[in-house]
Protein backbone atom coordinates (compact mmCIF):
# COMPACT_ATOMS: atom_id res chain seq x y z
CA UNK A 1 0.00 0.00 0.00
CA UNK A 2 0.87 3.25 -0.88
CA UNK A 3 1.60 5.60 1.85
CA UNK A 4 -0.27 8.62 -0.15
CA UNK A 5 -3.43 6.31 -0.45
CA UNK A 6 -4.04 6.51 3.30
CA UNK A 7 -7.01 6.35 4.38
CA UNK A 8 -7.47 8.32 7.98
CA UNK A 9 -9.92 6.62 10.16
CA UNK A 10 -11.17 9.73 12.12
CA UNK A 11 -12.16 7.24 14.77
CA UNK A 12 -9.34 5.57 15.29
CA UNK A 13 -7.26 8.64 15.32
CA UNK A 14 -9.52 10.34 18.11
CA UNK A 15 -8.66 6.89 20.65
CA UNK A 16 -5.71 7.16 19.64
CA UNK A 17 -5.08 10.79 20.87
CA UNK A 18 -7.75 9.56 23.56
CA UNK A 19 -5.19 7.54 24.74
CA UNK A 20 -2.05 9.67 24.47
CA UNK A 21 -3.87 12.48 26.75
CA UNK A 22 -4.37 9.54 29.49
CA UNK A 23 -1.15 8.76 29.83
CA UNK A 24 -1.27 5.98 27.17
CA UNK A 25 1.36 5.01 24.56
CA UNK A 26 0.37 4.53 20.97
CA UNK A 27 2.58 2.19 18.39
CA UNK A 28 1.70 3.39 14.88
CA UNK A 29 3.81 3.47 11.62
CA UNK A 30 6.19 6.08 10.51
CA UNK A 31 8.53 6.92 7.66
CA UNK A 32 10.47 3.59 7.78
CA UNK A 33 9.43 1.79 10.68
CA UNK A 34 6.87 1.12 13.60
CA UNK A 35 7.18 4.16 16.15
CA UNK A 36 5.91 4.55 19.90
CA UNK A 37 4.82 7.04 20.99
CA UNK A 38 3.24 9.26 24.26
CA UNK A 39 2.17 12.48 25.04
CA UNK A 40 6.04 14.87 25.54
CA UNK A 41 5.19 16.23 28.74
CA UNK A 42 3.67 13.41 30.83
CA UNK A 43 6.61 12.04 32.92
CA UNK A 44 4.89 9.05 33.75
CA UNK A 45 4.27 7.90 30.83
CA UNK A 46 7.65 8.94 29.32
CA UNK A 47 9.18 6.41 32.48
CA UNK A 48 6.97 4.09 31.35
CA UNK A 49 7.78 4.17 27.76
CA UNK A 50 11.75 3.88 28.35
CA UNK A 51 11.19 0.98 30.74
CA UNK A 52 8.75 -0.81 28.20
CA UNK A 53 11.63 -0.80 25.69
CA UNK A 54 14.23 -1.64 28.38
CA UNK A 55 15.91 1.57 26.88
CA UNK A 56 18.63 4.02 28.69
CA UNK A 57 16.72 7.18 30.00
CA UNK A 58 20.20 9.16 29.17
CA UNK A 59 19.96 8.71 25.39
CA UNK A 60 16.82 10.71 24.88
CA UNK A 61 14.19 10.40 22.42
CA UNK A 62 12.27 12.20 19.22
CA UNK A 63 9.88 14.48 19.24
CA UNK A 64 7.79 14.42 16.10
CA UNK A 65 5.27 16.90 14.66
CA UNK A 66 2.55 17.31 11.99
CA UNK A 67 3.90 20.82 10.80
CA UNK A 68 6.62 22.97 12.28
CA UNK A 69 4.03 25.34 14.52
CA UNK A 70 4.21 22.10 16.42
CA UNK A 71 7.01 22.43 17.54
CA UNK A 72 7.69 26.67 18.34
CA UNK A 73 7.41 25.88 21.95
CA UNK A 74 10.89 23.80 21.78
CA UNK A 75 12.19 25.93 18.90
CA UNK A 76 11.88 29.43 20.77
CA UNK A 77 15.09 30.73 20.90
CA UNK A 78 16.56 29.61 17.84
CA UNK A 79 18.14 31.88 14.87
CA UNK A 80 16.67 32.77 11.56
CA UNK A 81 19.09 31.17 9.62
CA UNK A 82 18.81 28.02 12.01
CA UNK A 83 15.10 28.07 11.06
CA UNK A 84 15.56 28.54 7.56
CA UNK A 85 17.67 25.52 7.65
CA UNK A 86 14.75 23.08 9.25
CA UNK A 87 11.97 24.67 7.16
CA UNK A 88 13.68 23.26 4.03
CA UNK A 89 14.16 19.84 5.22
CA UNK A 90 10.89 19.49 6.40
CA UNK A 91 8.79 17.54 5.96
CA UNK A 92 10.41 14.78 5.74
CA UNK A 93 12.91 12.31 7.66
CA UNK A 94 15.53 14.61 8.55
CA UNK A 95 15.68 15.03 12.47
CA UNK A 96 17.31 17.40 14.16
CA UNK A 97 18.69 18.26 17.70
CA UNK A 98 18.58 21.73 18.35
CA UNK A 99 19.70 23.71 21.52
CA UNK A 100 16.90 22.70 25.09
CA UNK A 101 15.45 26.10 25.56
CA UNK A 102 14.13 24.48 28.76
CA UNK A 103 10.82 23.05 27.50
CA UNK A 104 11.72 19.77 27.43
CA UNK A 105 10.84 17.11 30.02
CA UNK A 106 14.50 15.94 31.02
CA UNK A 107 13.40 12.40 29.99
CA UNK A 108 12.68 13.65 26.60
CA UNK A 109 16.22 15.36 26.65
CA UNK A 110 18.52 12.60 28.39
CA UNK A 111 21.43 13.26 29.25
CA UNK A 112 21.61 16.27 26.12
CA UNK A 113 21.84 19.92 26.14
CA UNK A 114 19.62 19.36 23.16
CA UNK A 115 16.89 17.86 22.00
CA UNK A 116 15.84 15.58 19.01
CA UNK A 117 12.82 16.99 16.59
CA UNK A 118 11.16 16.32 13.38
CA UNK A 119 7.57 17.46 11.39
CA UNK A 120 7.05 14.39 9.59
CA UNK A 121 5.71 13.83 5.96
CA UNK A 122 3.72 10.35 6.79
CA UNK A 123 -0.14 11.71 6.66
CA UNK A 124 -1.24 8.95 9.12
CA UNK A 125 1.42 10.52 11.78
CA UNK A 126 0.50 14.32 10.77
CA UNK A 127 -3.28 12.92 11.34
CA UNK A 128 -2.46 11.95 14.60
CA UNK A 129 -0.33 14.87 15.87
CA UNK A 130 -3.50 17.06 14.59
CA UNK A 131 -5.76 15.17 16.54
CA UNK A 132 -3.54 14.83 19.51
CA UNK A 133 -3.54 18.79 19.62
CA UNK A 134 0.36 18.78 19.29
CA UNK A 135 3.80 16.86 18.56
CA UNK A 136 4.24 13.35 20.52
CA UNK A 137 7.37 10.91 21.28
CA UNK A 138 8.79 8.91 18.39
CA UNK A 139 11.35 6.31 18.98
CA UNK A 140 11.52 2.98 17.49
CA UNK A 141 8.80 -0.03 18.62
CA UNK A 142 11.20 -2.26 19.71
CA UNK A 143 13.63 -3.44 23.35
CA UNK A 144 16.79 -2.18 23.77
CA UNK A 145 19.50 -4.39 21.34
CA UNK A 146 16.41 -5.85 18.87
CA UNK A 147 15.06 -5.11 15.70
CA UNK A 148 12.61 -2.46 14.96
CA UNK A 149 9.11 -3.66 14.29
CA UNK A 150 8.40 -3.55 10.76
CA UNK A 151 4.22 -4.74 11.06
CA UNK A 152 1.60 -4.33 13.56
CA UNK A 153 2.09 -7.82 14.42
CA UNK A 154 5.86 -7.46 14.65
CA UNK A 155 4.91 -4.55 17.09
CA UNK A 156 2.37 -7.21 19.26
CA UNK A 157 4.75 -9.88 19.05
CA UNK A 158 7.34 -7.66 20.93
CA UNK A 159 5.12 -6.48 23.61
CA UNK A 160 2.60 -8.61 23.79
CA UNK A 161 0.21 -7.52 27.10
CA UNK A 162 2.75 -4.71 28.00
CA UNK A 163 0.70 -2.77 25.51
CA UNK A 164 -3.00 -3.94 26.26
CA UNK A 165 -4.33 -0.76 27.61
CA UNK A 166 -2.68 1.00 24.58
CA UNK A 167 -3.48 1.86 20.99
CA UNK A 168 -1.82 0.29 17.85
CA UNK A 169 -2.74 2.63 15.40
CA UNK A 170 -3.11 0.44 11.82
CA UNK A 171 -1.28 1.61 8.86
CA UNK A 172 1.81 1.06 6.08
CA UNK A 173 4.78 2.18 6.50
CA UNK A 174 6.00 5.13 4.67
CA UNK A 175 8.52 3.41 2.52
CA UNK A 176 11.54 4.78 3.61
CA UNK A 177 14.71 2.60 3.29
CA UNK A 178 16.14 3.37 6.62
CA UNK A 179 15.32 5.49 9.81
CA UNK A 180 15.76 9.31 9.62
CA UNK A 181 18.44 11.52 9.45
CA UNK A 182 19.90 13.12 12.47
CA UNK A 183 22.03 16.29 12.01
CA UNK A 184 22.76 18.81 14.89
CA UNK A 185 21.92 21.89 14.01
CA UNK A 186 24.56 23.79 15.57
CA UNK A 187 27.30 22.18 13.69
CA UNK A 188 26.05 20.64 10.54
CA UNK A 189 27.11 17.44 11.77
CA UNK A 190 25.38 14.26 10.97
CA UNK A 191 24.84 11.81 13.59
CA UNK A 192 22.67 9.06 11.86
CA UNK A 193 22.89 9.20 7.80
Amino acid sequence: MNVSDVSLDQRALDGAAACLRNGGIVAYPTEAVWGLGCDPDDGEALARLIKLKSRDAAKGLILIAGDIAQLEPWLAGITVEQREQLLASWPGPYTWLVPDNGRAHPLLRGEHVSLAVRVTDHPLVQALCAAFGGPLVSTSANRAGESPAMTADEVRDAFGDALVNDVILEGPLGGNPRPSTIRDLATGKVLRA
